[in-house]
């Protein structure tokens, strides 16, 4: 509701003719500094204008005074990047995986190329983390199927395990109850065993039972004491590390179906230098040997 302008008796100030619901609205003049501070923000869009780019048009936009193009300082960015990026695999090509470890600077350079390389081809299977999971490898640990030297590290991720490469790691642990080449109850009695040698209570009885079947079945990998080899990819089974689990149930799955996971060959995919940064990303933070 509009009305006529008058002077409001309580404060003195003349009204704008504005009323609601019986308030009247008073023409008090804005602030001063509110006033200074939008003329500044006035002033400066109008200088944003000119110097920086800002308006389109049909075909192009106003370029600016000032020349600014983040575009441009974008594509000089990525052309140091690669140049950097250049540099550094350069250097990691001509170097062995000794010396990339002992030079601090390339040995940080290699981690972040490997850190990114792992997040984008391995962690699927092993996690983010490298903690891996039931059937996939923990790369944080201290325990190696096939060594945790740099050169064996390198040599497997090169050629892969079961991969078909002609000189992937290769071995495999025979199905004893899908080959039918142990009964049931023998089965039952290694899984005592195994459970044995890593320490937890087992049945005596099932131990005694088992322990020429482990000789004459197991050992020629695990070996007698069942503690495994690396050069055959044969896992300790005296520690408290388990690829596939560490229950009965699982350690009979094992012994019956002789599982053995295929981890690809990354040699044809990335680059040496590449491999050579991951080798060294996994044995700096994997617990290395």
């Amino acid at each position: 509701m509009a009305h006529e302008r008058e002077t409001d008796h309580a404060t003195g100030v003349e009204t704008t003719g504005h009323e609601w619901d019986g308030i009247k609205e008073l023409d008090n003049p804005l602030p001063r500094w509110w006033l200074w501070i939008w003329y500044v923000t006035i002033a400066f869009s109008i200088a944003y204008w000119v110097a920086m780019p800002a308006w389109p048009g049909l075909h192009s936009y106003t370029k600016g005074m000032l020349g600014q193009s983040d575009r441009a300082n974008v594509g000089k960015e990525l052309t140091a990047l690669e140049l950097q990026r250049g540099q550094g695999a350069a250097a990691l090509r001509t170097a062995s995986l000794e010396q990339i470890e002992k030079d601090p600077k390339l040995q940080a350079y290699a981690q972040q190329v490997g850190q990114s390389v792992f997040g984008d081809n391995c962690a699927t299977c092993h996690g983010i983390g490298g903690t891996g999971g039931k059937g996939y490898a923990n790369l944080r640990d201290d325990v190696w199927l096939w060594g945790g030297k740099l050169e064996d590290i390198q040599y497997t991720i090169t050629h892969g395990i079961r991969s078909g490469d002609e000189n992937a790691r290769m071995s495999q642990m025979p199905a004893y109850g899908r080959d039918e080449l142990l009964k049931p109850e023998q089965i039952d009695d290694l899984t005592e065993y195994v459970v044995k040698l890593s320490n937890r209570p087992a049945d005596a009885g099932a131990v005694a039972r088992a322990a020429p079947i482990f000789e004459t079945q197991c050992s020629a990998c695990h070996g007698l004491e069942g503690k495994g080899n690396q050069e055959l990819g044969a896992p300790n089974l005296t520690d408290a590390d388990w690829l596939y689990g560490s229950d009965r149930a699982s350690i009979r799955g094992q012994i019956y179906a002789g599982n053995g996971g295929v981890m690809p060959t990354w040699g044809g995919r990335l680059s040496p230098e590449t491999i050579k940064a991951l080798t060294v990303y996994i044995h700096a933070n994997a617990g290395g040997q």
